[in-house]
């Protein structure tokens, strides 16, 4: 189950990975109001939301282990409030200017919820 663990936390961080880089290089367009919603985007929501939940199955049936379903709730709360952002932007030529901003703002509270909730 380890090796299992391991593999989809790494997976989970390709999907952080995926959706914080997309935001990042589309910086300079921020004062513009041209970032887009890009595809890597969606992807790395997509790959967020279905390695964490297997990654709390996993940690669900492990003896040793006992998930915080509370703080899981929170950071799926959080990936699904990026993702109502993200979908009905992801096809606008001129998504709202705010969009690509919050989705980054919002993966890094996710992050920070991860790292400092123990």
């Amino acid at each position: 189950m380890d090796i299992l663990e391991n593999v989809l936390i790494v997976f989970h961080f390709i999907g952080l990975a995926s959706i914080l880089g997309g935001v990042l290089v589309q910086i300079k367009l921020f004062s513009r109001g041209e970032a887009r919603v890009l595809p890597v985007i969606m992807s790395g929501v997509w790959l967020q939301l279905i390695t964490g939940i297997a990654l709390v199955g996993v940690l669900s049936v492990m003896p040793d282990e006992e998930p915080n379903n509370i703080k899981y709730g929170v950071k799926l709360f959080v990936l699904i409030v990026i993702a109502v952002i993200a979908i009905p932007n992801r096809e606008k030529e001129r998504p709202a200017s705010w969009a690509v901003p919050a989705i980054g703002l919002l993966t890094l509270a996710n992050i920070v919820i991860s790292v400092f909730w123990h």
